[in-house]
């Protein structure tokens, strides 16, 4: 595995010595009494000297984390679909993408408390330039995804990035979670980019990619959220995109939007794990041009989100005002409506027509998409 030591994560006897080389940082004393607010300091250093893998980490530690966040900032985690996957096989979560941090975590507490294997997930490696931040990612099992890199090497990483994938799902039997596209989005949408799946098949080596892609056994995974804690924290960058401008990030803007996703409220959380794709892709091998291919594959993916998206009452209230329509209204209570506006009140400047109707947006397209995707199959 000498050719990962780049992107992987710790192997079990390293983990130790990087979390004692943690234990006493800042943000660490931060994070623990956070998870164990009654507790003091000497509880969970000691506590840590036992820790020899990431699994014992995780379980006795970050899952504790993840559990106060839900209890903090939501009003509860659902789940749908995990029932049908085995427990005793390692698949490839591809994801919409809405929280830097929650998104994959959020994943591997379901998967934990249901007996399955967490996964190893996928991180850019622009989230964790502070050494802390890569200490703790590689902690829990994160894998790095570089960014910012020339053509070739951005050719070098994506092909090393797409054998390692490979490697955990077949070889060590892990699974692993992906986000669908490079970044959140931002504005709803939740769509698959297209070059996240042709460096998947950079490992496909002499398989068809139809055969390759079903021995991933990719699972689209819906992630929805009832409010986004981050949402006026993405209007920058969407208001930019919406005048043709480049946008620029602030230093901190990334650890900024992680505390904000983390502590920030969310009211209700559903996580669907749809069906394995896999019969489906036979109609792929017909098809003769490679880009139509994964083309027709992330299609596939884009369907199983859309239609698996939990639709909480804000996107529905979020749409009505956006288009100016009651089209859902018994979607929503009165009280509900109202709790919505007073938040958009808050959050932004609702005087700006243009931010406004952004801002609306990014709650109403996940509705918007679920249209489109209902009109197609009927």
């Amino acid at each position: 595995m000498s050719d990962f030591d780049a992107i992987r994560p710790y192997h079990d006897d390293e983990v130790n010595g990087a979390l004692q080389s943690i234990a006493r940082h800042p943000m660490m004393k931060a994070l623990m009494s956070f998870t164990f607010p009654d507790r003091d300091e000497e509880f969970w250093t000691e506590g840590f000297r036992d820790i020899h893998s990431i699994s014992d980490f995780q379980n006795q530690f970050i899952s504790k984390t993840i559990i106060q966040i839900l209890q903090r900032s939501s009003e509860g985690l659902t789940t749908s679909g995990f029932d049908d996957l085995d427990k005793n096989q390692s698949y490839l979560f591809i994801s919409n993408h809405r929280d830097i941090v929650l998104d994959t975590s959020l994943l591997n507490l379901v998967l934990l408390n249901g007996g399955f294997v967490m996964t190893s997930s996928a991180i850019g490696d622009n989230l964790v330039q502070k050494p802390f931040l890569n200490v703790l990612a590689k902690l829990n099992r994160n894998f790095l995804v570089q960014r910012n890199l020339s053509i070739r090497e951005q050719l070098n990483s994506s092909k090393t990035l797409s054998q390692y994938i490979n490697s955990l799902l077949t070889v060590e039997k892990r699974s692993v979670w992906l986000a669908q596209r490079e970044g959140r989005a931002k504005d709803g949408n939740d769509f698959t980019q297209q070059g996240v799946l042709k460096m998947l098949a950079m490992a496909s080596e002499n398989q068809s990619l139809a055969d390759f892609f079903r021995n991933l056994r990719i699972v689209p995974l819906s992630i929805s959220y009832e409010y986004d804690p981050t949402d006026s924290l993405k209007m920058p960058q969407l208001m930019a995109k919406s005048r043709n401008e480049i946008y620029v990030k602030d230093d901190n803007e990334d650890f900024t939007t992680m505390l904000s996703g983390v502590l920030g409220q969310k009211k209700r959380i559903h996580l669907h794990a749809g069906k394995v794709l896999n019969t489906e892709l036979d109609s792929v091998a017909a098809l003769e041009n490679k880009n139509r291919q994964l083309q027709t594959i992330a299609q596939m993916i884009d369907e199983s989100i859309i239609k698996n998206y939990k639709l909480w009452p804000t996107k529905f209230i979020a749409y009505d005002l956006l288009y100016k329509t009651d089209r859902f209204s018994e979607h929503y209570s009165e009280e509900e409506r109202q709790l919505f506006l007073r938040r958009l009140e808050m959050r932004i400047d609702s005087s700006d027509t243009a931010l406004k109707q952004n801002f609306l947006a990014m709650y109403a397209n996940p509705v918007v998409n679920k249209i489109k995707y209902n009109e197609t199959k009927s």
